[in-house]
């Protein structure tokens, strides 16, 4: 039984797609074949081109292993590295700081 087909936001589509299109340069800067991709990463022709259309159904250990395969596999490590909004919102849910105040102190001397 194959999956329902779920609809992306406008933005998600233009990333996908800008993703595929981005392995396929890199594949062929490397002149390498779908069909070497496809061995070399251990998956289908169809599979690849899937994931160089942009199709997000492709799962995230294939893309991992074409990317190994392209010799980009630490750009696995940039995804979420840097998460500002997160690091926000800890920061906005810390408790601040207790402060005295010299002045508070002088007075109880």
């Amino acid at each position: 039984m194959s999956r329902p087909a779920r609809t992306l936001f406008p933005k998600t589509r233009q990333q996908a797609d800008a993703l595929g299109e981005r392995l396929k340069a890199a594949r062929l800067r490397r002149r390498m074949s779908e069909a070497e991709l496809a061995a070399r990463a251990l998956v289908s022709r169809p599979t690849i081109r899937r994931l160089e259309s942009g199709d997000l159904s492709v799962s995230a250990a294939v893309l991992v292993r074409v990317l190994e395969v392209l010799s980009l596999g630490a750009d696995i490590d940039r995804l979420a590295e840097q998460d500002e909004l997160g690091h926000r919102l800890v920061d906005a849910r810390s408790p601040r700081p207790y402060r005295s105040t010299v002045k508070g102190l002088a007075d109880e001397l």
